[in-house]
Order: structure tokens, then sequence, then C-alpha cells
């Protein structure tokens, strides 16, 4: 069937906008209308899987492939046939003339991730886990300049080329935030933006458990969120964050860098501060946040051994924090805060800790089975009194022990997690492999 729709079919395709169960739904719709001078890329449009902007992009797309086509007859040559998986030009190749917010609202629409501006490289897209080029044209470094300058102002330029690198948060009203990180490199000038959606998620948005709510209960003490880069920590911190910020009555201090998802004051008074805008780091606006009266204190991040001192001050002190941690699991977590101190600290830190740490939930994001999204596995350790007094005795490999039995309370090792996604279809086994502690425990094999 999706032959019927020619070369147009090919390109949808080969960009990647539109899968081959879309094409053929839509060519079903389109033979129910009855109307042979309708295009297929309407009844895409109608059905809502491309936008009218994407749908302009894949008819210049085609047109490009039929001038070539062209082009090669009149020198003597014959035209290649268009493949499904051939490398069609990508949508968003015209860097010319397009400007960056109407890149941004294309990647948006595309459901991307993550947009990737490279000096000496096509622009790409992360979208539901898989990289690939918008566009076939490698980017001038000038080019990629151009991009960046339309989202800097001339605090964040100055910055960019003294030190060579910036983080900053780009908005598009009524569409989303994008955090982003530009950066100097060999070739040039280079940018990575990350999508923030306008408004915080939900834990029923993100596929994460509703049992993850009850660690916004806490009034003193501290939740950490961990995992590699690009795993979804700050959506779910957001979430967890939004949660209380519905429930209760109570002073909210952010401290991120920059700012990602905003929070407007529902029950909670919300204030949010972005580092290097409104504090000169982490740490002092840690310091100063112990005299600004806040509840509860979120940390898009804790980087250094200041900052996560503070951070288990103020959870020692009556405060609540939720905070980041680069770690890949809860076991690494513990060690990863310990280790952070000198050798004549770490006894103390260890007691501190076993006080103060409420619970650690670490994730990744998998692949679904049909590649068309990607969910969450989690660990969830829970600062019971067990979990506490291995932390204090520095027995921290005896934690997963209790995380493989400690499901009454709530716990989870990230195998497990895995485990069950595989067996429930949602994923596949060769996907969940690469995340797993222990292959073992993972089904299939």
């Amino acid at each position: 069937m999706i032959e019927k729709l020619g070369l147009f079919g090919k390109v949808a395709l080969a960009s990647k906008l539109v899968t081959q169960e879309q094409l053929v739904a839509a060519m079903q719709e389109l033979q129910r209308q009855g109307n042979p001078k309708k295009h297929p890329g309407q009844v895409l449009v109608e059905l809502g899987h491309i936008s009218s902007q994407q749908l302009e992009q894949l008819i210049a797309m085609q047109r490009q492939i039929v001038q070539k086509a062209r082009q090669k007859q009149d020198q003597g040559s014959a035209p290649a046939p268009a493949a499904a998986g051939a490398a069609a030009p990508q949508a968003g190749q015209q860097v010319e003339s397009l400007s960056l917010d109407a890149l941004l609202r294309g990647a948006v629409d595309a459901q991307a991730s993550d947009v990737h501006i490279h000096s000496g490289a096509p622009i790409k897209l992360r979208a539901r886990g898989d990289f690939y080029n918008h566009g076939s044209r490698p980017l001038a470094s000038e080019e990629a300049r151009r991009f960046l300058d339309e989202a800097l102002n001339d605090t964040q330029k100055r910055q960019l080329d003294e030190i060579g690198e910036v983080d900053f948060c780009h908005t598009i009203p009524g569409l989303a935030r994008f955090r982003v990180n530009a950066y100097r490199q060999l070739r040039g000038f280079d940018a990575a933006f990350r999508v923030i959606p306008p408004e915080p998620p939900t834990l029923e948005q993100l596929k994460l458990p509703e049992r993850l709510a009850k660690f916004t209960k806490y009034h003193q003490g501290m939740v950490l969120v961990t995992g590699p880069t690009s795993c979804g920590k700050s959506s779910t911190l957001a979430a967890l964050v939004n949660l209380i910020n519905e429930e209760r009555d109570e002073h909210i201090l952010t401290i991120e860098d920059p700012i990602e998802y905003e929070h407007s004051s529902k029950r909670c008074l919300v204030n949010q501060r972005s580092v290097n805008v409104h504090t000169q780091s982490f740490a002092r606006a840690l310091r100063a946040a112990l005299r600004e009266d806040p509840d509860i204190i979120v940390i898009g991040e804790l980087r250094d051994t200041e900052s996560i001192s503070l951070a288990m001050t103020a959870a020692e002190t009556g405060h609540f924090v939720l905070a980041t941690l680069h770690t890949d699991n809860a076991i690494r977590t513990v060690n990863r805060i310990v280790g952070a101190f000198p050798p004549d600290q770490q006894d103390q830190v260890r007691s501190m800790l076993a006080e103060s740490l409420r619970a650690v939930i670490s994730q990744r994001l998998i692949p679904t089975a049909d590649e068309q999204e990607v969910v969450p596995a989690i660990e969830v350790m829970v600062g019971n009194l067990a979990v506490g007094n291995l932390i204090r005795e520095s027995k921290t490999v005896q934690i997963r022990s209790l995380l493989q039995t400690g499901s009454e309370q709530g716990m989870q090792l990230l195998d497990s997690s895995l485990a069950q996604l595989v067996k429930s279809g949602v994923v596949t086994r060769e996907a969940a492999l690469p995340h797993a502690e222990d292959r073992k425990l993972i089904p299939g094999g």
C-alpha cells in the first residue's frame, strides 16, 4: 500500500518524521475519503502525525530529489531510485534561511528531546533515544554561531568568547523552554539544546510509579534523584516538586544552573534562583538559603564537596532537600557522597548521611520494544534504620541485599525494574542488558 505513495512516502519514512504504520493509516484514510486530488501529506497533518511546517519540509525534500534526478539525466546518467531506507535530505536542510526558533519548533514537532548544533557536522536530533541527522550538509562555524547569537544576550556572548562555554535557557513562549550548553571546540562553536516542556510533568506522564509520591511527604531530610546524563533526572525532580507545590502550604526555594522547569506558585510560595544570573554559585546560594526561611530546598545538581556538605547540613537542620546527582545506583550514590570528603571527615559524613538520607531514586530511560518512546527503569532505596546502620558502619555493599528483599518498604533493584519491563514485553532484553548489574536477572537469557 505504501508503494502507492511513491517518492513522498519514501522521503517521509527516510526523514523519520513518520512511521510505516502511520503512512499505512494515512493511505487508508485517503482511500476512505475518495479524493484523488488530495495530497497524502495533508491526511498525515489531519491525523496529527506531522505539522503543516513538516509537510512543507517533506515536499521541499521531495522536490530536491526530483531536481537532482533531472540534473543527472541532463548530464547523461540515469537517476538512481530512492529506496525507503536511503539517506534522503532531512527536514531543516535549508539552514541558510532557517531561524533558530523555526529549527527548535520543528524539533519539538518531531518529539525530539535534544537538538545538537555542531560546527563541521549536520544538525542532529535525539528522538526516542535515537540520534540522527536533521539535514545532510555540515554547518560552517559561522552558521553555527549565527544560530547561537539568536539566543545569547550580550553577557552570554562575552562569556562564550572569553571562557569558551556558557549555560543558559532559551524560551519560545507557548511551546517550550530549552536548557542550553554552548561551547567552543576544535572546529568552531557547538551547542546542545535540551527540550523542557512549558509545564512540570506528572509522575504518570513520566510513566513513573505513583508510589514515588510518598517521597514528597517529608518535612526534613534529603531525597536524591540520580542516574547518568539524559536519564530524566530533572523531569523526575520537577514532578516531585510540583506535587509538593500542589499539596502543601510552604516555601520552596530552587537553586539551578540554569532554571529548567518553571514552577508557578500554587499552594506553595516558589522562588527559583539561577546560578550565574541570580547568584554566583550553588554553594553561595545554599549558604544564603538558610537565612531565607525555606521549607523545601531544591538543588539542580550536587556538583562539589561544598554543595554536598551544605545540602546535608540543611537536611539536618529541619529542611527538606531534594537534589540530583550523577551516579549509577543507590550504593554508588552513598559512596560518591562519602568519597567527596577527606578521609578524616568520612566517619562524620557517614553519620550525617545515615541520619538525613530519606531516599535515593536512580533511573534509566530504555527504548520501548516498538522504538516509539522511552520508559524509565528505576532503583529505589529507602533510608530506613537498616540502611542507615549499613551507611554508618561503612558496609554499603550489603545494601544491595536490602534492596532485593525490601519491596514491602518500597525498595527495588534496578535489575528488578528492568526484568519487569522485559517480562511484560515493554522493552526487549537486548535494550535492557546494557543497564543491568546482574545480567542473569534479566529474563530470556
